[in-house]
């Protein structure tokens, strides 16, 4: 059995102005409201499309 996915939620719950990002996780607003019914696939890609929209917002973190 694979762990489950923890949430990427960093507490630092601000939207952003332009996209619709959550400035601390990376995710939109349609992905924190999926999270809770999501299954541990679709966790996985939420979280690395955060990850991904997250190091082109600020490189080298």
């Amino acid at each position: 059995m694979v762990d489950p996915v923890p949430s990427p939620c960093r507490n630092v719950c601000r939207v952003s102005a332009d996209g619709g990002l959550c400035e601390g996780c990376g995710r939109t607003l349609d992905e924190i409201g999926r999270w809770a019914a999501a299954s541990e696939r679709e966790r996985r890609a939420i979280v690395a499309a955060a990850a991904a929209r997250l190091s082109q917002v600020r490189p080298g973190r």
